[in-house]
């Protein structure tokens, strides 16, 4: 075919390596090989689920037969090449002739240049190849002849002209490089491998459909366009859970039928491909019912990684923790997911293998180049997970930089705005806007309505993931997004035991309403001075604390406290369905202000409360309720706070109101409660028999942004540059994580010495000066 393309051989590439000396093998050499039959075949003689997979399918196909039309192709397929009988390749002919007979596959007449492929352009190149391929040697030479030219012009021609080549090309990897780019091109590839007997030219478009591939991988986004990168360095892909599970199978699909074409490769990028992998698994939620995966932008709390994952093991990437995650999968078959019941499902299920209890991957992950955040309290199903979004917005994600969810006993109580429909006007009108979010507003507003369309300039991002035993932290920046409303919009979540403290720190160009969204998914009741939310047996309290809290009696006696007004929004994926959340904000504009809310995660239902909530501590409390964190507000000259008391011990959290920036060269130096620190925000743990914090009883400290914390006149921490702590010494190893500056000399005060401890993740023998513990640490 008359394709230019220009061909750069690169040695580090072995999948071009001997591309001269590869043979073509004898079809059928895509999908259905004669190596992963004979496999199916053994395979239904022992395993029963798959053995009735195949039964139906095989009923499926005849029924086709008899009735002389119809029919699923890749089920008839499947059917000739299991069973050798003609009557199956006969019907997947006919309907293979109706779909190269057609005019076009696809076509966007409203575009200039008009495009000549899309979506539609790829799944039928697919499905034409692979059934080319399985039904190969019913075809007599002629049939293949005009198949095969039919398959380049409607598929091939079309999206390798319109996607890679170097004279007809309309699209870009700026543009259109995402999940279109995937499965067009690799469908096209797929295609192409079909019919190198009959098309000679065909193994060079193979050849360049994977050597293009390296390039969409290692898309780092654009300046000039707003676009982001592709794939986070960790391995995320930006454009949500579904559509991830879209874009990389149909590399994958084409990658297995490279490999089985030709033989077994390498490439650069699959460290990628195995960091995406773990990212699906860090994004999972496993409940006994059903496995949920975060659903930021435009995906499903169904979605999940099942096809990628599978396809990956078919590859040689087999790890344990693959076979854990697909045995959530396997609870329920998504759209997502490759079942059983279709024909490349059965073809590529992993064969049976041990299942680890819990994955080999940190309870907490975040993907910094995305925005994205996981923090659970334990790889356990029905255990709790926080999922944090603060990133960019353009195709797929949404107006929602510092949004939360909250997954909780088995349930998603606080959640996601949601997903519709692209053409109706609801998803421009309110999915993809902040409102939809848990996010601030200021005047009713954060990210302009216009950024999910023309890209943010300034995205949102995540620092300062530090995850201890009992303790989380992670600041959430929204600022960039919200600019043109905000100066500042920093969002804290510390999360110890039982609690989720929230700390919003926000400042506007001029005094107005800022307002805290909350959306839930099932029911939200005030109680006092609380708001639970329930689903089934899950529920959580939600606390306003600062600037105020929600009054306890009734709103119009208690004008200086928290207001709460119910909003109208739309259900997920239901346009006809209109559900409540709520705006949390205070009485009086303000320009600059602190929202505290805690989230305090409760068991179970059976201890829901009837009445008060309120004592007089402020702690919470209820009829029924047993062991319940209590909450104290803390306030004081240039700062407030919040105790915390539970499981027999008491953790102090301060923010330093004088290192919200309204400092200008002078340090933001504070005496809180003892305390003396430069810090941002702050906190002790220590056991509550003891009632204070003493130099020798605390179980761990946290210091955000902080030079140094001294008590007494001893100084405790230090650091030259400010830095972000977390030390736990409970153990006879203590852990200690420390994040800031590429180079840090900082100094500890441990009681204990001990002999080794965790610095950053690693084992290290401590070095002692002066009864300091000195850490040295260098960006690697």
């Amino acid at each position: 075919m008359p394709l230019s393309f220009l061909f750069v051989l690169m040695a580090s590439f072995t999948a071009f390596a001997q591309a001269d000396k590869r043979t073509v093998k004898t079809h059928p050499y895509l999908i259905y090989t004669s190596s992963r039959i004979g496999l199916l075949k053994n395979r239904i003689n022992e395993d029963t689920a798959m053995n009735q997979a195949w039964i139906r399918m095989k009923t499926e196909a005849d029924q086709s037969v008899n009735a002389g039309k119809g029919g699923n192709i890749e089920v008839l397929s499947l059917a000739y090449r299991m069973t050798g009988d003609k009557k199956y390749a006969g019907q997947a002919k006919v309907l293979l002739q109706q779909l190269i007979r057609r005019t076009a596959w696809d076509g966007m007449d409203d575009r200039t240049p008009r495009w000549n492929s899309g979506l539609a352009t790829g799944k039928s190149s697919f499905l034409s190849a692979v059934t080319f391929d399985a039904i190969y040697d019913y075809l007599t030479k002629q049939e293949r002849k005009e198949i095969a030219e039919q398959i380049v012009k409607l598929g091939i021609k079309p999206a390798i002209g319109d996607w890679i080549s170097e004279d007809q090309r309309i699209h870009s990897l700026n543009s259109m490089g995402h999940n279109w780019w995937s499965a067009i091109v690799h469908e096209a590839g797929v295609a192409s491998l079909a019919i190198m007997n009959e098309v000679p030219e065909a193994k060079e478009w193979a050849e360049e459909v994977m050597r293009t591939t390296n390039e969409w991988f290692d898309f780092s986004g654009s300046v000039l366009d707003n676009k982001p990168s592709t794939f986070d360095i960790s391995g995320g892909f930006y454009e949500s859970v579904s559509y991830a599970n879209y874009g990389i199978s149909e590399y994958l699909l084409f990658r297995v039928a490279y490999t089985n074409a030709f033989s077994p490769i390498r490439m650069p990028y699959d460290s990628k491909l195995e960091k995406t992998m773990d990212w699906f698994i860090n994004a999972s939620y496993p409940t006994n019912e059903r496995l949920m995966s975060l659903n930021f932008g435009d995906s499903s709390p169904n979605a999940n990684g099942d096809k990628p994952v599978k396809l990956m093991i078919a590859l040689g990437f087999s790890k344990d923790r693959y076979y854990w995650y697909l045995d959530q999968t396997s609870k329920a078959q998504f759209r997502e997911a490759m079942s059983i019941n279709t024909p490349l499902g059965i073809l590529y299920n992993p064969e049976r293998k041990s299942v680890p209890a819990t994955p080999d991957l940190p309870l907490s992950s975040v993907y910094k180049n995305m925005g994205w955040a996981m923090l659970r309290s334990s790889w356990d199903k029905n255990a709790t997970m926080l999922g944090v979004k603060s990133g960019f917005t353009w195709n797929h994600t949404h107006a929602d930089a510092g949004s939360f969810v909250l997954y909780h006993n088995g349930k998603n109580l606080l959640i996601d705005g949601g997903d519709v429909g692209y053409g109706l006007p609801e998803y421009s009108d309110y999915f993809v806007r902040s409102e939809a979010h848990n996010v601030m507003l200021f005047n009713g507003k954060a990210q302009d309505p216009q950024d999910q369309y023309y890209a943010v300039k300034n995205p949102g991002n995540l620092y300062h993931l530090l995850a201890g035993d009992n303790f989380k932290y992670l600041l959430a920046d929204a600022a960039g997004p919200t600019s043109r409303y905000f100066l500042r919009n920093y969002r804290n979540f510390i999360w110890v035991g039982n609690v989720i403290l929230i700390i919003d720190d926000v400042k506007a160009y001029e005094p107005g309403r800022f307002e805290w969204l909350l959306h839930f998914g099932k029911e939200a009741t005030k109680k006092g001075q609380d708001i639970e939310v329930t689903d089934d047996s899950a529920a959580v309290l939600i606390r306003p604390l600062f600037p105020e809290t929600l009054p306890s009696g009734y709103p119009h006696d208690f004008p200086e406290k928290m207001q709460m007004e119910e909003r109208t929004g739309i259900k997920d994926r239901d346009v006809k369905t209109k559900i409540t959340y709520y705006s949390i904000f205070p009485p009086e504009t303000s320009r600059q202000t602190k929202f505290i809310n805690a989230i305090v995660l409760l068991d179970d239902k059976k201890n829901k409360p009837v009445e008060a909530f309120v004592g007089s501590s402020g702690a919470v409390s209820g009829a029924g309720r047993s062991n319940l964190p209590k909450l104290e507000k803390l306030e004081g000259k240039d700062f407030i706070g919040v105790r915390i008391i539970q499981d027999g011990k008491i953790t102090d959290v301060y923010f330093n109101l004088l290192a919200d920036g309204r400092l200008m060269h002078r340090n933001s130096i504070n005496t809180i409660n003892g305390w003396e620190t430069d810090a941002y925000i702050m906190s002790v743990t220590y056991p509550e028999k003891d009632g204070s914090p003493q130099t020798n009883n605390i179980n761990n400290y946290f210091i955000g942004n902080g030079s140094f914390l001294r008590r007494n006149g001893q100084t405790t921490f230090h650091s030259l540059s400010k830095v972000f702590l977390y030390a736990g010494l409970t153990s006879n190893q203590p852990d200690i994580i420390v994040q800031g500056q590429p180079l840090i000399h900082a100094k500890l005060r441990l009681i204990k010495k001990p002999q080794q401890l965790m610095l950053n993740g690693r084992k290290k023998a401590p070095v002692y000066g002066k009864g300091m513990l000195i850490m040295d640490i260098k960006e690697e």
